[in-house]
């Protein structure tokens, strides 16, 4: 993937109208993120900088995992809409 532009995907996610989690489900959420991150280590397949901070952002904004999955499918959408 290239460079993302973290600051610009921030506010079209703070200007979509994703669902936002409770404080309590971002913790939860979190630690998902935390326990998922520590089996891909062990199968050898690190997060780089680049997504630890995509998914950190994220999840600072309170997106839940199935927001999450959408919004990454759209950065590796075609612009002509084909998967």
């Amino acid at each position: 993937m290239t460079m993302l532009d973290l600051d610009d995907l921030r506010q079209q996610i703070r200007s979509a109208d994703y669902p936002r989690g409770t404080p309590e489900q971002v913790a939860l959420w979190r630690e998902d993120l935390d326990e998922s991150r520590a089996n891909l280590a062990i199968e050898g397949l690190d997060l780089d900088a680049e997504d630890e901070a995509l998914f950190a952002m994220m999840l600072d904004e309170g997106l839940s995992p199935t927001a999450m999955v959408e919004v990454i499918h759209g950065l590796y959408r075609k612009p002509d809409g084909a998967c």
